[in-house]
Order: structure tokens, then sequence, then C-alpha cells
């Protein structure tokens, strides 16, 4: 499936091989390959006709005929109809996503999710209520008994309370959906929920923003702690080589040692007051940096000799 700029410029194949009315079932809210039936004025028939699916003209690639399989996406249309698109939707059913809230209404708020019809968060399933303007992190749903798509604002009431799948040190995609004054609240790999603290995360974040990290801690209670940086010697290494980067920028000094305020330290190296610690501990140790009461300067010859550290790693 080749996707360019939200349409499908191909996905097409040929099925004339095929038996006639050959019968798929159709996903609601998912990817659907399905096979052209015929053809008219207005758009495509996709599927049987007992189980017919319309794909509109403006959505078709050129060269589309009946006998092709074509990748779509499916949904309901006002009237509960399914309809195909070529479209690229936010998210699919099953899954989390960012989107922004286009108009609310007494009986729930409407998303922009990539398509025509704006996908809608029933007043039921937010709280507090969503403002238009707002983004949100929001799981896309399926009602079985109507078939419609919709969305619903309750993050952690639709994320596992098990451990199944998980364990420390794992590295993990995070999707942040709420901040907080300890933290960032994260969904961890489309299935848990973790946080990132405040203390130890550079640069801040926003709500929706994707990024990679590392599961540091699953405590007795279920809640996962969860780090940017991979836990252990990895991480200072990675956060030495920034140390020397920004070193490197100044001139070869910086007015920054252990005893310099974390504010600081964060503003300079985006990092925490301990992991600087360690870090510029292991380029002391490794003869990279000189350290003094004024701060740190870069050596210019590096001898592979090894010293003790005047800098406590905690």
């Amino acid at each position: 499936m080749d996707i360019i700029s939200g349409n499908y410029s191909s996905g097409i194949r040929s099925v004339n091989s095929l038996k006639e009315n050959i019968f798929i079932m159709l996903i609601i809210g998912s990817y659907n390959d399905l096979v052209v039936e015929r053809e008219v004025s207005f758009g495509f028939y996709l599927n049987p006709k007992e189980d017919e699916v319309l794909l509109p003209g403006k959505y078709a690639p050129k060269g589309l005929k009946p006998g092709d399989t074509i990748t779509v996406f499916v949904y309901t249309d006002s009237e509960d109809r399914p309809v195909a698109t070529t479209l690229t939707p936010r998210a699919v059913v099953g899954d989390f996503a960012c989107m922004t809230v286009v108009d609310t209404t007494s009986f729930g708020a409407f998303l922009h999710w990539g398509l025509e019809k704006h996908l809608l968060v029933p007043a039921d399933e937010m709280s507090p209520r969503l403002r238009k303007g707002e983004r949100h992190v929001v799981k896309v749903c399926l009602d079985p008994e109507t078939q419609r798509v919709y969305a619903t604002a309750r993050i952690s009431q639709n994320l596992s309370k098990y451990r199944a799948g998980i364990s420390e040190g794992d590295g993990v995609d995070l999707l942040i959906y709420r901040i907080t004054e300890m933290g960032y609240q994260a969904i961890i790999n489309n299935s848990h929920s973790g946080m990132l603290y405040k203390a130890d995360t550079f640069p801040a974040l926003a709500i929706g923003d994707k990024t990679k990290g590392f599961i540091y801690k699953i405590r007795e209670d279920g809640k996962i702690d969860l780090v940017l940086k991979q836990p252990g010697y990895a991480s200072v290494s990675g956060s030495s080589t920034i140390v020397l980067d920004v070193l490197e920028k100044a001139g070869g000094f910086i007015p920054c040692h252990d005893k310099t305020s974390p504010d600081i330290i964060r503003e300079t190296f985006a990092m925490s007051k301990k992991e600087f610690k360690r870090s510029i501990a292991l380029l002391y140790r490794e003869r990279k940096i000189e350290i003094s009461s004024t701060g740190i300067t870069r050596r210019p010859d590096v001898q592979d000799e090894a010293d003790h550290s005047p800098i406590s790693p905690d």
C-alpha cells in the first residue's frame, strides 16, 4: 500500500481470476481490501450487492475498474450506511491518537480525524467537557450494536491494568495524553499508562507528542515509571556526549559543576543534575575534562588512564 499526501496513489490489484461475487466481510473503522463490483456515475460499488459499500468517485484512483481490488478505509455515513474512502484517518478502531476539537454540541464534541465526516466524542465519553480548538488524545472505538465509529476521551479506563507484555528496561513507544504538576502521563505501546517525571524529562513535552522511552520501574501497585533515556551505562554514555558537545560549542569551558543549581544545568545541558553529575564523573575518569570550583574544562589531550573522580554520582 502506497500512501502519498493522505491518498492512496496505488493499492489496486487485478483479481479477474477470482470467482465472481466473492464475499469479503466488512471491518468497519479499519482498512479493507475490497473488490470493485461495478461502476456508477458517482463512484464505485465494492463488495457483492448484499454487503456492498460505496467508494465515491472523488476518492477513486485513476484507472480503477471492476475486477480490481483496492485498499480502503470503511466507516459509516450520516445515515449509518458503510462508505469507503482512500483518505487516511489519524487512527483506526482500537488506536489512540491526538485530534483537534472542531465543534461542540449538547450531545458531544466533534474531532478532525482526516476524513470529511468528523469523529464524535459523545458527552458521556468525556470528562471534563472538550472545548473547540483544544487538542486531546482519544481512543477510536466501534459501537457493536450500531456499527458507528466514535471516540472516547476516557483514557485510563481504556488501558490495561495488567503487567503482561511489559518489563522493566523495555524500550517502548509513548504518546503524551495528560500533563500534571508531577509530570507527563503517557500511553505505552497503545496499551498501558505510565508517568514521565518532569524532573527527569528534557526538553518539555506537549499533549499529543510521540516519543521513544523506557520502562524504569513497575511498582507493586501496578503504576509504571518511565524515562526517556535508557537506564544504566548507555544513558550516562549518551549524556556524556551531550556534555562534550556543549563544551565544544562554548569554546572548551562552561561555569557548571556539581554545585551548580539544577535549573541552570537543565537550561544548559537539557538533563537532570543527577544525570549531569554522573556524566562529568565518567568524563573525568576518562581524562576528557578537568573539574574545578569554577566549572568544567575540556582537556585538549585525552589519555587512556584511570583516575578517581572527585564527583559523587548520586
